[in-house]
């Protein structure tokens, strides 16, 4: 039976051609595949077959992309991946996720991810939402860790997402920047949308861009690296990583939107060494608050940072003076 993934045209990417529209969704297809898959007629625009990969959509628009059944060997299987559950109760399950895991299969790419794992070690996990995203609320990037909620049924899900839509989910950061704001506590307000030069990554922009705002308070200096604190109060993509860099204190170990070039800081070579092999960026969801979604209690849910971001911190300690 085929599924069918649906999309909706956001303000940031109103004006794109159909081709990079799917391009930026569907994770894991080249460009040359989504072509492949409208001009076979795999692709409707607001119901109706769009054929031609240079058709530009507009705003508000309703994109179904049908996708033939997956093979047996490629179809979305539970796999024994190791994962720290949080909380668990037969509505929701919560995971402090760690670094290195892909949240969700995308087409192409259906094993391996934190869903995978979520299907095998919990025996009453539902489909709800996106065939390929079941009970998927929000998300991380692959090398974020910390706290993430997923639904296990469709009514889970659709309250959840509503949370999510109404930006009711409390969400706290913490992360390691290079530099030391101005302040110690600040608010960034700045819209996000796709980068012009370079549409897989995100930017601040006012051109078909969405507000977001995220809070920062710093904990502790480090000489030229800062331990901060951050509130999300909108949930853009990379909206962290991306408000960091736009603001000039990128998070450390992020080869996107951060900063890698370690030689560059005044620091001790054993401490150069330990950040040379972080596994993912310094950024950690150390909070999550949501309300229950059947009893509607509030509930909050921590996560400790990761064991190399605590040793990072504990070596920054010992060669610096803490400030802040």
């Amino acid at each position: 039976m085929e599924e069918i993934i649906e999309f909706q045209v956001g303000e940031e990417d109103a004006s794109l051609r159909l081709d990079l529209f799917l391009y930026d969704k569907l994770e894991g297809w080249s460009r040359s595949k989504c072509q492949e898959l409208i001009r076979r007629g795999k692709v409707r625009v607001e119901g109706r077959v769009v054929v031609k990969p240079a058709h530009v959509v507009k705003v508000r628009e309703r994109v179904e992309v049908i996708l033939e059944p997956a093979k047996k060997e490629e179809a979305l299987l539970p796999e024994n991946i190791p994962i720290e559950i949080i909380y668990e109760d037969n509505e929701i399950v919560v995971v402090n996720k760690q670094a290195g895991l892909v949240v969700h299969p995308a087409p192409g790419h259906l094993h391996g991810t934190l869903v995978n794992a979520l299907i095998y070690h919990c025996k009453d996990y539902f489909t709800s939402g996106d065939p390929l995203r079941p009970g998927v609320v929000h998300r991380l990037d692959m090398n974020t860790t910390g706290v993430l909620v997923f639904a296990k049924n469709p009514r889970a899900y659709l309250e959840l997402r509503r949370q999510v839509e109404n930006r009711e989910f409390k969400r706290r950061y913490l992360a390691l920047v290079k530099g030391v704001p101005l302040y110690k506590k600040g608010i960034i307000d700045a819209s996000i949308g796709r980068s012009l030069a370079d549409r897989k990554k995100m930017s601040v922009t006012g051109v078909n861009s969405k507000d977001a705002v995220t809070s920062y308070s710093v904990k502790e200096i480090f000489g030229e690296l800062s331990l901060l604190e951050l509130e999300l109060s909108t949930g853009r993509t990379h909206q962290i990583r991306v408000h960091l860099k736009f603001i000039g204190h990128p998070v450390i170990g992020d080869p996107v939107y951060g900063f890698i070039d370690y030689g560059a800081l005044k620091l001790s070579r054993s401490l150069i060494k330990s950040l040379e092999n972080l596994p993912g960026q310094a950024l950690h969801a150390q909070l999550l608050g949501i309300k229950h979604p059947i009893t509607n209690e509030y509930m909050e849910f921590t996560a400790p940072l990761p064991r190399y971001f605590e040793d990072i911190l504990n070596l920054l300690r010992q060669e610096f003076v803490p400030q802040g």
